[in-house]
């Protein structure tokens, strides 16, 4: 059923791997600007970034409802993560190669839960070095990539709920339910360094935004089927 989109939509997208949150911004103007020229000038934009290795839920605002937007950057978000012991890299997760390595025998599923259960409440996350967060107006991952050394404030955060999914050496895969600006980086090398080994995060997708869920999310290339 065709949408007007100049009136504003709020809608659902399942970012696609390896896309940044502005790739996805910049689809939804092409495909709506090619398919109807009274929407040259329409406004775009998006509650909340995903890095471009993760995948999963982005709500995208249009038109009058890009004023919204605010309302949805304060949600609680939930991620599926995969993590694997055993090695960090600089960016915590595929985005840079392994630095260190570490014995990771040693963790079991009891100690594991363990340790999850001391992640959760509220508690002061360090940022990651290669992040979106800026410091002296400029990216920390522009200063991170070019090799500069940045000292990032720690930022309170919570996370309300923690789930172990699958473990099976090295690799673990929790559920986690967490308030805006927390990085789930940094969660599995704090993991990691806490049972006394290293991790890194190798997938991460996004499955909710408050009560917004990646079940009713659509793929960008069928955004056109809306638009009238």
């Amino acid at each position: 059923m065709p949408l007007n989109f100049a009136e504003g939509q709020v809608l659902l997208f399942n970012k696609p791997y390896m896309w940044t949150s502005f790739d996805l911004v910049n689809k939804v103007k092409f495909v709506l600007k090619k398919n109807n020229p009274d929407y040259k000038k329409i406004k775009v934009g998006h509650a909340g970034t995903l890095d471009p290795l993760a995948t999963g839920l982005m709500i995208v605002c249009t038109g009058k409802k890009t004023k919204e937007i605010s309302h949805f950057t304060g949600l609680d978000k939930e991620y599926i993560v995969t993590i694997k012991f055993g090695a960090t890299t600089p960016s915590f997760d595929l985005e840079t190669q392994v630095d260190n390595e570490y014995p990771y025998d040693f963790i079991t599923i009891e100690k594991l839960k363990e340790a999850l259960l001391s992640f959760k409440g509220k508690q002061l996350q360090k940022p990651p070095l290669f992040s979106a967060k800026k410091v002296n107006g400029v990216r920390a991952y522009d200063k991170a990539r070019a090799g500069s050394t940045l000292l990032l404030k720690k930022v309170e955060i919570e996370i309300k709920e923690l789930e172990l999914l699958d473990f099976t050496l090295p690799v673990a895969k929790v559920k986690i339910l967490c308030t805006k600006g927390t990085y789930i980086r940094s969660f599995a090398y704090d993991l990691g360094k806490f049972l006394n080994s290293g991790a890194h995060l190798t997938a991460l997708e996004r499955t909710k935004i408050g009560d917004f869920s990646i079940d009713k999310a659509i793929d960008i290339n069928d955004l056109i089927l809306f638009v009238k």
